[in-house]
């Protein structure tokens, strides 16, 4: 995703093995989306990494020097090609687990309102 103009995905590191079984949709999908994924994204750097005896994973580097891992396993290309635009997609920002389902800057000084309520 772009913010402020520059997409904050810079590099897009895809690790396979070129022999292990669980390797076969991303090396179908290195054949197959991977060079289309290139031309449509000018602005990222891809680049394939042979780990031997590891399962296929995509690694997202951020502008803000985060990093993102996404197992891909046993995925097919299609699968594969989702979720590296949703990598390409996310801001790189960390996830942050919320207290509440209620979020505000003033809370209210009478309490928050529920369906519970008595009156």
């Amino acid at each position: 995703m772009a913010l402020r103009g520059t997409w904050q995905l810079q590099k897009l590191i895809v690790g396979f093995c070129d022999w292990g079984g669980s390797s076969r949709g991303i090396r179908a999908f290195m054949e197959s989306h991977l060079p289309a994924f290139k031309a449509s994204n000018p602005q990222l750097e891809v680049v394939t990494e042979l780990i031997r005896g590891q399962h296929p994973h995509l690694k997202g580097l951020y502008r803000n020097k985060n990093e993102r891992v996404i197992c891909v396993k046993n995925l097919t290309p299609e699968e594969i090609h989702l979720h590296a635009t949703r990598l390409r997609n996310a801001l790189g920002r960390k996830v942050v687990k919320l207290k509440t389902r209620h979020v505000t800057k003033h809370p209210s000084v009478q309490g928050t309102w529920s369906t519970a309520l008595k009156f």
